[in-house]
């Protein structure tokens, strides 16, 4: 471990019919950091309450914590998917993550994720993005957002908003740079060999 960088909790928040590469790419940038640098990071699932959560294309993920022993994180993960649509009206939901606001120094989200962070008034005068299919509706739930509709992710210090499904990866990797630096993030992306070339 290097002695310069600060032990980095991270929790991925997983919802039912939660989009399963929202989660996962973060999953798999923030544990191959974990596994092959310990030290440095700890990556742990978390739901409402801790057990197996159906996401959208019928996978089965596993919260191994719930919301009342998940501890104390630095970064928390909100994916998107469909699940997120009964969130945006969900009182219970967003006061929750408004709470998250006021505990974990920095708030990260995948494709329309970022809608709930705007639900809940987080992205008011702020830059953001999210997938390209839901930029309407994201600034449609709040008019005052600075939408960014062509970049793959927007770090506004506190708060870095994602683009759709594999944005999150990069934007993973990114928050890797940010925290443990450039090197450790491009040793991360080789470890998953990560170098996007699309076939078609």
């Amino acid at each position: 471990m290097r002695e310069d960088v600060a032990m980095t909790r991270i929790g991925i928040l997983l919802f039912e019919h939660v989009e399963e590469l929202d989660a996962v790419g973060p999953w798999e940038v923030f544990g191959m950091w974990a596994t092959k640098w310990p030290g440095e990071a700890e990556v742990v699932a978390f739901a409402s309450e801790a057990g197996p959560v159906l996401a959208s294309k019928g996978m089965t993920l596993h919260a191994d914590h719930g919301y009342a022993d998940v501890g104390p994180l630095d970064v928390l993960v909100y994916p998107g998917g469909r699940g997120t649509r009964p969130h945006l009206e969900d009182p219970a939901r967003l006061a929750w993550v408004r709470e998250q606001r006021e505990r974990v120094p920095l708030l990260t989200s995948v494709c329309t994720g970022s809608l709930v962070f705007a639900a809940a008034g987080l992205l008011a005068g702020r830059p953001a993005t999210t997938h390209w299919g839901s930029l309407d509706t994201l600034k449609g739930l709040d008019p005052s957002i600075d939408v960014r509709p062509d970049d793959r992710y927007v770090d506004d210090g506190d708060v870095i908003t994602s683009a759709g499904v594999s944005a999150g990866i990069d934007m993973a990797l990114h928050v890797v740079a940010r925290l443990a630096g450039t090197e450790r993030a491009r040793d991360v992306r080789r470890m998953m060999q990560y170098d996007p070339m699309p076939p078609v």
